[in-house]
């Protein structure tokens, strides 16, 4: 992924705050859990390597999905951690289905060790559904881990003083998420996960809030640099980068002194939340030093 710290998994853990708690199996694990693109590695693929993982790929806006994934947390609790349910959500998280190949949702994909194993496409009604998860569990027999020792401790967090921010995130205090990466920041300049952290909140509180139809108003007012501004804020916000990086160059190229300034210091501000070896951010850059000489 090419943001240091991805704007879609923020918006999801922002937005989960009055989500209910996920179900466990009698050992303690949650047999359903919901992924986004940050943390899809450890939920998906370091998971798949203990228990088969069910990917189900959904959009809150399909009748289809919500009622599909009503039936597989069902089975995921029947199951009793015999295999996990990841719930991603397509809109948040479209490289996710993009990686996936992912045409239409709801569509499922069994991934093992790793690897996509099986997929399913469309609502099943249960029979389905059981048929195609016994499948799966004759496949991975003996292949895998299997879930690890209720009584091992849980593993030291590389650096627990994120621990802070990471809790007011998922409680959607980004004000509180703020302070805690600012804190370490203050304690250690030159921290690149702090900094990266704080970019992105910082990003994310800016935008909350936003009319819907800001694009729309930006475009009804192209001289208007604050409507500008927040309209490419928006369509960075929608994983629409390369428009946001151009709507800004814009700018950039018909405003002069203070607005330009402020439109080109926007711009700088925006490729921050990006690997400078991003391809879009060296574009962008070129064309940056076009509109500006």
């Amino acid at each position: 992924m090419s943001g240091a710290v991805d704007l879609s998994a923020l918006k999801a853990k922002a937005q989960a705050a009055s989500a209910p708690p996920s179900p466990t199996a009698a050992n303690g694990l949650a047999v359903s859990v919901t992924v986004t693109e940050v943390d899809f590695e450890a939920e998906v693929l370091v998971r798949s390597s203990q228990v088969p993982v069910i990917v189900n790929l959904l959009s809150p806006r399909s009748p289809q999905s919500l009622q599909l994934t009503q039936s597989l947390e069902a089975l995921a609790v029947e199951g009793d951690g015999a295999w996990v349910l990841a719930n991603v959500d397509v809109d948040v998280n479209p490289r996710i289905a993009q990686a996936f190949g992912v045409q239409a949702v709801p569509t499922l994909v069994a991934v093992a060790a790793g690897q996509p194993l099986a997929d399913l496409q469309g609502l099943q009604p249960e029979e389905s559904l059981r048929e195609w998860l016994a499948a799966i569990a004759r496949a991975v027999e003996g292949k895998l881990t299997g879930v690890p020792n209720a009584d091992e401790p849980a593993p030291e967090p590389e650096d627990p003083r994120f621990d802070a921010a990471e809790a007011a995130l998922a409680e959607g205090d980004l004000a509180g998420a703020e302070a805690a990466f600012q804190e370490i920041v203050d304690a250690e300049p030159a921290n690149k996960q702090a900094l990266n952290g704080l970019r992105q909140v910082r990003f994310l509180a800016r935008v909350q809030g936003m009319p819907d139809d800001i694009v729309e108003q930006a475009d009804a007012a192209p001289d208007d640099v604050d409507l500008g501004l927040q309209a490419a804020d928006a369509l960075l916000y929608q994983q629409r980068t390369e428009d946001s990086f151009a709507r800004v160059v814009e700018l950039v190229r018909r405003t002069r002194e203070d607005d330009r300034a402020r439109a080109r210091a926007r711009l700088l501000e925006l490729f921050e939340l990006f690997d400078p070896a991003d391809p879009l951010v060296v574009t962008a850059r070129r064309k940056l030093a076009s509109a500006l000489y």
